[in-house]
């Protein structure tokens, strides 16, 4: 044990129990730092002084702490909700904090006599049942609708005692006479048939509507039974539109019922984690949580401490969590699914989608609003990616071209956190190799270009990227190590077919996820390499064509002879071009001196 932690902290550590519980971590001004919970007190605390933590901000708390104070329960489910209550009143400076803010509306089905159904972003304790929250106010409206039109409810606020219906109290309003409510108040609609419908609606809202449909079909043959044809064919509409819902609203199999289901998308500060409550094959609940990860914590951590939110806030006691991959804690009243395939994989697919969807959206809006920790996130997106000891603020790239060796360039692009930096681009005219030689073309570039950065004191780059595989990076590696520059700086070579890239000394590639930022930067910087390159290639191409033709017609000048070249693209286009069509781009005396001149040339 280090000789830094007080004599104080030793005792603590020393008699803490070997129970499941929740421990508390003060600074010298007994500002609380931080809760966590453990399944056993004594190895997880001590373990935060016996070992080198990876990361800064862990090291910073630790060296902080200067009293620990812990709680013991019976379980680790009981720590797991304590920790939760403790985190949330007391907001710990190094917890995983919950980037949730907002009032999301409930569905109501108010306690009192003819329940009223509503939307309210209130919760009181007043015996009515609240279903929700719902992050997708649409998602609510539209269930509100279907219960409107399947159900005429009142909406009205009187007191509905059968006293005061008795008493002839109220008279029938508006909504009765417009066919929205059937005017409990007034006695023409009993309790018991308003309750049924309370009772369908109660069912629908959890999200099975089978029971609703089958209660309907029976009173539909009833009213069938007695010659009731009006009230049968309403019943019937009713049934056919809560059929509708249904197929619209089922997504998977009508056998998945009662179930939470979780993924999980995390960098280096956030994790995304999305949400569905699925009941007979309908998502009746959907949220995507962020929480911003503290210190160093895991995905696993952060999903049990999502999966504990969630269940709490919603109420769930669905006893099956279909999870991406299986926690080591146990939910006591849950067990664990992870699915691998059928409709049940295509559900958590589906989850994991969502959570992309939103953690995409997130990163667009923290482009705009925090361009700075937007950059900051890539670069170490980027670092990890790349196995990489530094980020790559500085990235500079290579590609070459040629026509069978003739007028060969290499061009380099520079990219300055992850955008070009278009001022410090440059390129090469080759001088050393004859013939279409790709490799030994960016052998000679790369050392030109290093040995004057080093010459020079010019910046060096953390990252080059090759366009090319194995060739045309191992023949860079020559000339890096030719300048001692090997383990210096990362360099990778990007081929073009699978779009894999290699490292030096790796036989076998690595395949980097098709959305990934990290592969995007690196296919720009090649594509610019490319473009940069070819631009120059044409360009110097152009000018040795302009030199040995057109500069030996007497009196065309330079600045002629490149206007030509760009409105016919090339000297074989000036040949063919009739004497109207030379006069039209430069006047007619110097258009006969073009034409002569070439045909002159035929006749010779």
């Amino acid at each position: 044990m280090s000789n830094d932690f007080s004599e104080h902290i030793q005792s603590i550590l020393k008699t803490l129990p070997e129970t499941p519980g929740v421990y508390r971590y003060y600074d010298l001004d007994n500002n609380l730092l931080y809760v966590g919970k453990a399944k056993n007190l004594k190895k997880r605390v001590t373990s935060y002084f016996t070992k080198e933590h990876d990361t800064y901000r862990l090291r910073i708390m630790v060296k902080k702490i200067v009293d620990i104070k812990t709680i013991k329960v019976d379980t680790e489910m009981d720590a797991l909700i304590l920790e939760n209550n403790l985190i949330k009143s007391l907001t710990p400076k190094y917890n995983i904090m919950l980037r949730d803010d907002k009032t999301y509306p409930w569905i109501v089905i108010k306690n009192e006599r003819f329940p009223r159904v509503f939307q309210t972003r209130q919760l009181k304790k007043d015996g009515s049942e609240y279903y929700g929250p719902y992050p997708s106010v649409t998602t609510m409206y539209i269930l509100l609708d279907l219960i409107k039109q399947l159900y005429p409810l009142r909406t009205c606020n009187l007191d509905l005692s059968q006293e005061n219906i008795d008493k002839k109290k109220y008279t029938a309003c508006l909504e009765f006479q417009i066919g929205k409510c059937k005017a409990p108040c007034v006695s023409k609609q009993s309790e018991e048939e308003y309750n049924r419908g309370i009772n369908h609606i109660r069912e629908i809202i959890k999200g099975d509507i089978n029971f609703a449909i089958r209660d309907l079909k029976k009173i539909m043959l009833e009213h069938a039974e007695k010659l009731e044809f009006e009230q049968a064919a309403s019943t019937k509409k009713k049934i056919e539109l809560l059929e509708k819902y249904q197929s619209k609203s089922t997504i998977v199999h009508p056998s998945i019922t009662d179930t939470d289901v979780f993924a999980i998308l995390s960098d280096e500060k956030v994790a995304y984690i999305n949400y569905f409550k699925v009941m007979n094959g309908t998502i009746i609940q959907a949220q995507t949580l962020e929480l911003k990860k503290k210190l160093d914590e895991t995905d696993e951590e952060m999903l049990v401490f999502a999966i504990n939110e969630i269940r709490i806030r919603y109420n769930s006691s669905s006893k099956e969590i279909f999870v991406p991959f299986e926690p080591e804690f146990i939910f006591t009243d849950a067990k664990y699914v992870v699915p691998k395939i059928g409709d049940k994989k295509h559900l958590m697919d589906l989850c994991f989608k969502n959570a992309e969807s939103y953690k995409r959206e997130r990163e667009k809006q923290l482009a705009i609003i925090d361009p700075e920790r937007h950059t900051d996130r890539i670069m170490q997106q980027m670092m990890k990616d790349l196995r990489m000891k530094e980020e790559p603020r500085r990235i500079e790239g290579f590609d070459n071209s040629n026509i069978q060796g003739d007028y060969a360039v290499s061009a380099m692009p520079v990219f300055i956190d992850g955008k070009p930096a278009k001022k410090e681009y440059r390129h090469y005219n080759v001088k050393t190799v004859v013939g279409p030689d790709d490799f030994a073309t960016m052998e000679e570039v790369i050392y030109r270009r290093y040995s004057r950065v080093i010459e020079e004191g010019l910046p060096m780059p953390q990252l080059i990227v090759i366009d090319g595989g194995k060739g045309q990076l191992g023949a860079a590696i020559i000339s890096l190590r030719k300048l001692d520059l090997m383990g210096k700086v990362t360099v990778i070579g990007i081929a073009k077919r699978l779009e894999e890239i290699y490292f030096p000394g790796d036989s076998v590639p690595l395949y980097l996820d098709k959305r990934s930022e990290t592969l995007k930067i690196i296919q720009q910087i090649r594509d610019e390499a490319h473009r940069f390159g070819i631009t120059h290639h044409r360009n110097k191409r152009s000018r040795e064509t302009f030199k040995t033709e057109l500069s030996e017609i007497k009196g065309i000048s330079d600045k002629t002879a490149q206007k030509l070249l760009t409105e016919l693209k090339s000297v074989k286009g000036i040949k063919e071009a009739t004497l109207a069509e030379l006069a039209s781009i430069i006047g007619n005396s110097k258009a006969n001196l073009v034409y002569e001149y070439f045909k002159n040339q035929e006749i010779i």
